[in-house]
């Protein structure tokens, strides 16, 4: 039997890494058919491991494809089952949602570890977890009490759930050598070990030390580990240096240390076995399974815990102590009256070693090994596969490579020869608008941490181009003059739509500070745009900022008055045979009902709600079709009642379309509009009217377009970001696909389409439903 494993691996420094590298050889140890493993490592962050032979294929976490890519992996693998570790952080996306498609296209059987269940998750972490848990043949847990949850909060069916307790290592090391080794024979030792971070309270047993030190001097209080790696990355060693002050304003120096390892597993029995009491002082009740709080009981320690959900279970029938969160008096009184009686301890650490005999790796593995065996042996329903509407292995890998190279300390190039930046050209304002949203929407989905570096020149270019009144400029030369006073209609509704998605996406607090300051100073200027474009790009931006802010009731008027303009532009222009806003089909046409369908959300208008649907539908009679996108080209447009051009089509007008079709399925989740997105994404990659990709894979730059000669090779900012911003709306509608990313605001409603005609026009029938909370 072959077996695969999707999880963290050593030697990636993680409580699940080695989980899943202990129950992988106990399960190949214990005798029950089981001859060959592989695993399917996660690394974090893009950092590089040097893993052993048993790990065949790296999953990037925040790399999509990569996911998909597994799932292909392990179904030509032979693999019998797959055993999946699930923790929400281990995996990319929003709340590990990447993890979903690679388990979705699975076709072997399916077992899932959940090492944590939370009782009060997010709508996204519960509908992940759901779907995980009916993609699996067995859910296994730890502990009692997260059957219950998946039962009661989870609808999870209590049959399909196995309790298999965490394993301990099979390691024993005499008690007195491993004090003489660390010369520890004259102290009594406390100790924690696992990753450091705010939520470990640490802090109660070092204030609960100067109470214990007054009767037993000899006491040291150890802690064995690293600072969090998440932990590390958003706040440096912030807790760590706390403790340290703490330390030293209580003037224990020297009853405690802080060892900063992540200390291999024998050494670590090593200190367990040297150990008299083991503590973990967490500050909540929510922790469904502690695998340290496991190794320390198996180990034969004494414990003593707050009572959180996996401690109160496991310390029950006098297996341990229990204390209250953040207690350091009441600490003191359970750790000074163990101390002073020697024969309790004794008691005490005889329960806990019999219960550790009992969750040894090699009865756990085999616990495993049979669950294996009685799934493979059950009959298995064919069920129907769903259609993969879009498929993201057909997309290049995200790159911001070109990207890189437009950009200076001032802001983003415009143009481009071929792949190289046009420095005669300059900068503009609607690029680096562009650019900002772009970076936003990449750091959010994946993490970019060039994204990030990013995002601050193209929000300075901006704040540097805004007049005093609010307006601004839009071109610059490459020697920073300014080439005029103030920039297009367009080029302003840009730069607010940026800003509205930065105020809800913000990655710290200065970058929301400095665009809600830009964002409120242009404020006085929106009711005055005349250029539909303008507006409409502009109403995109009011309605991310108030997405984040529905009480600004200022700006959602400003909102209505905008939404309005818009709306008679089209009654004005409108007849049996013309669904539009004016008397032509122009440039990037589909930003006029993407923004009707951002204001409708808002405003839960049924004119408003029309007129989207009505222009949505008009405008993809006339370019999507043969299964393909085809732009109108900007050569010469397309007028009522003329022939309409074809070509010089343009990168942005396609971004227009992923936009439209993506923002129409959040509101319906009608899953055709995720087929209509994806072949309009598809234009990008040769499925045109030219049937050329405009995607270089060389240079990862988007072409400008394509005239009647071919393919405009020159490789500018405005397409670039146009492709890679339809790119990020691709997978992220792909994630939505599974259900996930659906509005979650309370009061918002939810646009249902079908298929009835109105009897005078094109409108399709509506209605709205509430949203689920």
């Amino acid at each position: 039997m072959k077996l695969a494993y999707i999880g963290t691996y050593p030697p990636r420094e993680c409580g699940i890494g080695t989980f899943t590298q202990n129950l992988a050889h106990a399960m190949l140890d214990c005798g029950r058919g089981i001859n060959e493993i592989m695993v399917i490592a996660l690394n974090d962050h893009n950092l590089k491991y040097s893993y052993p032979p048993e790990v065949k294929l790296r999953i990037n976490q925040e790399q999509q494809t990569d996911y998909l890519e597994a799932a292909n992996f392990v179904n030509l693998s032979g693999a019998d089952a797959c055993i999946l570790e699930h923790e929400f952080g281990i995996f990319g996306g929003l709340s590990g949602v990447y993890i979903l498609p690679l388990l979705h296209r699975l076709n072997i059987p399916l077992i899932t570890t959940l090492h944590t269940i939370l009782e009060t998750p997010s709508y996204n972490e519960k509908a992940i977890l759901k779907e995980i848990c009916k993609m699996s043949d067995r859910i296994v847990v730890m502990s009692h009490k997260a059957i219950g949850f998946l039962v009661e909060i989870y609808d999870v069916p209590e049959e399909k759930i196995i309790l298999i307790e965490h394993g301990v290592p099979d390691i024993h090391f005499d008690k007195e050598q491993s004090r003489k080794e660390f010369k520890l024979t004259e102290k009594k030792l406390l100790m924690t070990f696992g990753f450091i971070g705010r939520s470990k309270g640490i802090e109660t047993v070092i204030k609960a030390l100067p109470q214990i030190i007054k009767k037993h001097p000899e006491v040291l209080y150890i802690v064995l580990g690293k600072t969090h790696p998440n932990v590390l990355r958003h706040s440096g060693e912030e807790y760590r240096n706390y403790l340290h002050v703490l330390i030293k304003k209580l003037k224990l120096k020297d009853h405690v240390l802080l060892l900063n390892e992540f200390v291999e597993e024998k050494e670590l029995f090593k200190y367990l076995s040297a150990c008299d009491i083991y503590i973990t002082p967490y500050l909540n009740e929510a922790q469904i399974t502690s695998g340290t709080l496991t190794y320390a009981m198996g180990s034969g320690c004494v414990v003593v815990s707050t009572p959180y959900w996996h401690a109160a279970e496991l310390i029950a029938e006098n297996k341990g102590r229990l204390f209250g969160f953040n207690d350091s008096d009441s600490l003191s009184q359970v750790l000074n009256e163990l101390l002073d009686k020697p024969e309790v301890l004794n008691e005490i650490q005889k329960k806990a070693s019999d219960y550790g005999q009992n969750i040894t790796w090699p009865k756990i593995g085999k616990k495993y090994a049979e669950l294996i065996i009685n799934v493979l042996s059950e009959p298995k329903e064919s069920l129907p596969k769903k259609e993969n509407i879009i498929d993201p292995l057909l997309l290049p890998p995200f790159s911001l490579g070109h990207i890189k190279r437009l950009t200076d300390d001032t802001g983003i190039i415009q143009h481009a020869k071929f792949g190289i930046p046009n420095l005669k050209e300059g900068y503009c304002l609607d690029d680096n608008a562009r650019a900002l949203l772009m970076v936003c929407m990449s750091y959010k989905q994946k993490k970019d941490p060039l994204a990030l570096e990013y995002m601050p020149i193209y929000l300075s270019y901006i704040h540097y181009m805004q007049n005093k009144d609010g307006t601004f400029r839009n071109f610059l030369s490459f020697n920073r003059n300014f080439m005029d006073e103030v920039g297009s209609e367009d080029s302003f509704g840009r730069t607010i739509w940026a800003l509205g998605y930065l105020l809800g996406n913000a990655p710290n607090d200065a970058y929301y500070q400095t665009g809600k300051l830009v964002f409120f100073d242009a404020a006085p200027n929106f009711e005055k745009l005349k250029s539909i474009r303008g507006i409409a790009n502009t109403i995109i931006g009011i309605c991310y900022y108030l997405k984040t802010n529905p009480a600004d009731d200022d700006m959602k008027q400003c909102l209505r008055k905008l939404t309005d303009t818009l709306v008679s532009h089209y009654d004005q222009n409108q007849s049996e045979n013309w669904q539009w806003f004016e008397a032509l089909l122009a440039y990037d046409n589909g930003i006029l009902p993407l923004a009707l369908i951002h204001a409708t959300q808002v405003l839960e208008d049924k004119k408003v709600t029309e007129v989207a649907l009505a222009t949505m539908n008009f405008l993809t009679e006339h370019t999507l079709k043969d299964d393909y996108l085809s732009v109108i080209g900007n050569k010469d447009w397309y007028f009522k009642d003329k022939e309409r051009s074809m070509f010089a089509q343009q990168p942005i007008d396609a971004m227009a379309m992923v936009l439209m079709y993506h923002q129409a399925f959040v509101l319906s989740n009608n899953r055709d509009f995720l087929k209509k997105l994806f072949i309009s994404f598809m234009w990008f990659l040769g499925e045109n009217d030219m049937r050329m990709s405009l995607y270089d894979f060389e240079t990862e730059g988007c072409c400008d377009g394509f005239e009647s000669y071919g393919v405009n090779r020159n490789q500018g900012a405005e397409s670039s970001l146009a492709y890679l911003i339809s790119h990020l709306i691709v997978l992220q509608a792909y994630e939505e696909s599974f259900q996930l990313e659906k509005i979650t605001a309370p009061n918002t409603k939810r646009l249902a389409l079908n298929g009835r005609k109105h009897k005078n026009s094109n409108i399709v029938s509506h209605r709205l439903e509430n949203a689920p909370n």
